[in-house]
């Protein structure tokens, strides 16, 4: 086989279609946030960004940046080991502490991603649980796919957000076996919110296990930055809460909260947890940082809520097509992958603006969108420019027509 004419044959295929993906070059500017450097084609050039996931600037917090400097120069650059060889650090089990206790669990386990954490943990408990059966969420996110794959536990997929479907299903299941029911509470594309308590209602009368994915919700609700659940008083009805210390907090690493038993198994049968360097020390108490100040601070939230309602007022003003939805994600629905990519093109090169496209796989095809992210770091001239941009597009370039 000529693998290399394979690999080429395969990207061009991609790039045809409009689903190549290209990495911007840019270069986040320590205390100037959503600001960045851009060291694309076009040379270098201040861009603002518009894309991030560090959805309150914490990752340029003072606090978070002086703990983490703090932490470098006292321990050093890495963990020198996974958890269970020389890896432990002070500041990972300060942390698993803090984040038990901001979503009122026994214990916590870190990971060195939310994605690890996900496919660890399901992979884990579906493939332990002896005749385990799984019901996922049609929306749910690749990695706790792919750990319920790996598991090769029996899986139903339910339809996204809809309780009816997931009760039909369970009354058809053998009442005897054990049942564990996946998914999240913010999705991260179209941005909506499950229905989590009538999902713990409906686990509690089959007595099934309740896994809830809050990754695009921690330390964004709740009076203590404990996501939806917390929001809505539901932490205790969950078996099990994951989370990530990589977007609202502004680190990097996943975890899992829950009862001490079922976090000590995970801990004690997880490869992914087992078999992996720990996270760096400096990284762990950067996250420890953030997680307490937004424990204690609303103003952060607060003014991330106001700038996301500003935003998705203005652009619908100018009739740009966003994607309704109850939180902070602001979809812009283009729904063909080569505008998608021209228009992001357009605003970093004639704007500064940078939002990455986001095509297939990530999105079914014909779903191709701008996904914004306001911050309360935004000010309001970075929404000016935006929404001017944006509208510009649409207007002189009739895109409305195109689009819709």
């Amino acid at each position: 086989m000529d693998f290399e004419a394979f690999f080429e044959s395969e990207i061009a295929a991609l790039k045809k279609e409009g689903n190549y993906r290209v990495f911007a070059d840019i270069e986040r500017k320590a205390g100037a946030f959503p600001a960045a450097g851009n060291h694309g084609p076009i040379g270098p050039r201040e861009v603002t960004v518009w894309c991030s996931n560090d959805y309150l600037g914490m990752g340029q917090h003072p606090k978070v940046i002086a703990a983490m400097h703090e932490a470098l120069d006292r321990c050093g650059a890495g963990a020198g080991g996974t958890r269970n060889i020389s890896g432990t650090n002070h500041y990972h089990v300060l942390l698993e502490r803090e984040l038990a206790d901001l979503h009122g669990k026994e214990a916590a386990l870190l990971f060195t991603s939310g994605y690890v954490s996900n496919w660890a943990s399901l992979g884990t408990l579906l493939a332990r649980i002896p005749g385990c059966i799984v019901l996922s969420d049609a929306g749910n996110h690749a990695s706790m796919i792919e750990g319920i794959r790996h598991s090769r536990a029996e899986r139903h997929v339910f339809k996204h957000n809809d309780v009816a479907d997931l009760t039909r299903i369970l009354e058809t299941l053998d009442p005897a076996r054990p049942k564990l029911i996946a998914f999240e509470s913010v999705y991260s594309m179209d941005g909506d919110i499950s229905p989590i308590a009538e999902i713990c209602d409906v686990a509690d009368r089959f007595g099934a296990m309740t896994y809830l994915d809050e990754v695009h919700a921690v330390g964004l609700y709740g009076p203590r930055g404990g996501g939806v659940a917390e929001r809505e008083g539901l932490m205790h009805r969950l078996t099990v809460i994951e989370g990530t210390l990589g977007k609202a907090y502004g680190c990097v690493g996943g975890y899992i909260t829950g009862s001490a038993a079922l976090i000590d198994f995970v801990r004690s049968f997880a490869s992914g947890f087992i078999f992996t360097t720990a996270l760096p020390p400096h990284v762990a108490a950067g996250a420890l940082a953030s997680v307490r100040h937004l424990k204690e601070s609303n103003i952060e939230r607060e003014a991330h809520q106001a700038r996301v309602a500003d935003v998705r007022g203005r652009l619908h003003a100018y009739g740009i097509p966003t994607l309704d939805n109850p939180s902070h994600i602001v979809p812009v629905m283009v729904k063909d992958p080569v505008k998608c990519k021209w228009i992001s093109d357009w605003l970093m090169e004639r704007h500064g603006i940078y939002v990455q496209p986001i095509n297939y796989p990530t999105v079914a095809r014909g779903a191709e969108r701008l996904r914004i992210t306001p911050s309360p770091i935004h000010t309001a001239t970075d929404v000016e420019r935006l929404v001017r941009g944006l509208n510009e597009l649409w207007s002189k370039c009739a895109l409305a027509r195109m689009v819709a």
